[in-house]
């Protein structure tokens, strides 16, 4: 039996499962299982050595251990180490090696959404809430998709150690906004209690903006509920999830899954 694994803390709200699993018998890949598993920090080692000797054929990682799992593998593909951010671990040629799909996940998703007929965003500007966990697989992601970001953050380390990977993003002041920005994008858990509302005003925002929530559940928080009030598109982060659970799908079988109707259901 090969088995998979999402590992995090906590991870009892991960739908992973739900979607690999699917695909392991949509495409009759037989003896291949894929679980969740919540590890403190001290499990990491483990969680090498069984991918090493093959107990486990291959592992996701979410919040917190996408950047401490860096040093303890034995190669880190570009879009890694550029993020210093793992979210997928596969092995070959005997090395266990790390790779980041958020960024494709994300990328995916703005250009079905906003690049059908462009091949860049080159002419907008892009404000990015927040600068932990996932936030630099999305700045990589709009790097290579163009346009000028804007970056604020409640606590200032956090948005100084993305600077030093990303010198080109621009810092704002937590509760500032910068120059009027065509894509918002929020990073943070901030809207996963029904409750929570990101303290900054876009009232002034209402001319159809897009704001891009990467929280799938709910399918609409606070920060995408205002913004559709007002009148600006809206995506939650459901296709991102879809889109990067693919790539590391393929990393792993070598089939490239496809999004339809059945499998985005699973999340709803």
């Amino acid at each position: 039996m090969k088995k998979y694994l999402v590992i995090g803390n906590p991870i009892d709200h991960s739908l992973s499962p739900k979607i690999h699993n699917y695909w392991f018998e949509k495409y009759k890949i037989e003896n291949s299982i894929y679980e969740k598993e919540k590890i403190e920090q001290k499990d990491l080692p483990t969680i090498y050595e069984k991918l090493k000797n093959g107990e486990l054929a291959g592992v996701n990682v979410t919040l917190p251990f996408k950047k401490s799992i860096l040093p303890i593998l034995d190669i880190l593909e570009t879009s890694a180490t550029e993020t210093q951010s793992v979210n997928t671990i596969f092995k070959e040629n005997d090395k266990v090696i790390g790779t980041n799909t958020d960024w494709e996940g994300f990328h995916r998703s703005i250009e079905k959404t906003l690049l059908p007929n462009k091949k860049n965003l080159d002419d907008k500007n892009i404000f990015i809430i927040g600068a932990g966990g996932v936030t630099s697989s999305i700045v990589y992601a709009l790097k290579k998709l163009g346009g000028k970001i804007f970056v604020s953050n409640r606590t200032q380390k956090k948005v100084e150690e993305l600077k030093n990977l990303f010198p080109e993003i621009n810092v704002i002041k937590w509760g500032n906004k910068p120059p009027r920005c065509e894509i918002v994008v929020n990073t943070t858990s901030v809207g996963l209690n029904s409750a929570d509302k990101i303290d900054l005003d876009f009232s002034d925002y209402n001319n159809n903006e897009l704001f891009f929530d990467l929280i799938y559940s709910p399918k609409e928080t606070n920060f995408l509920k205002e913004a559709k009030l007002r009148g600006n598109k809206i995506i939650n982060g459901k296709m991102m999830f879809l889109y990067q659970a693919a790539f590391a799908f393929s990393y792993w079988t070598r089939i490239k899954p496809e999004i339809d109707d059945e499998v985005i259901e699973l999340l709803d």
